[in-house]
């Protein structure tokens, strides 16, 4: 029903920037859904990086703070991640997610975001 594709990952050094793009299509009528990033690296549960709401709030993990930023541009169907300062322990698959009330979320594929030291 709602189809989510990611672009933007890729291997980065130590404090380089990444920004990640994940575009909704499918049956979406209107902007009234959230969106966020998720990561799982290696023998670690997934975890949420970022979310932005319909009204553009937005919450952050606190190991991203001051680092992430997410947006969204509702006209595009769009959400972004712009990742800044980036660590090793950044290292993970990040995952797009769409979520409207009372519905099954939706995941994108997932984009590998590889920090070298």
């Amino acid at each position: 029903q709602v189809q989510l594709v990611e672009s933007g990952g890729g291997l980065v050094q130590a404090g380089g920037s990444l920004r990640l793009s994940c575009a909704a299509s499918g049956s979406i009528f209107s902007s009234i859904y959230a969106m966020a990033w998720y990561r799982q690296a290696p023998g670690k549960q997934r975890e949420l990086v970022a979310a932005v709401t319909s009204d553009g709030s937005t919450n952050y993990a606190d190991f991203v703070k001051g680092r992430f930023t997410i947006s969204r541009d509702n006209a595009k169907n769009t959400v972004y991640l712009q990742m800044n300062s980036l660590k090793p322990e950044d290292t993970a698959v990040y995952y797009c997610n769409f979520q409207r009330r009372f519905r099954p979320d939706y995941w994108g594929q997932g984009t590998q975001v590889t920090v070298s030291s």
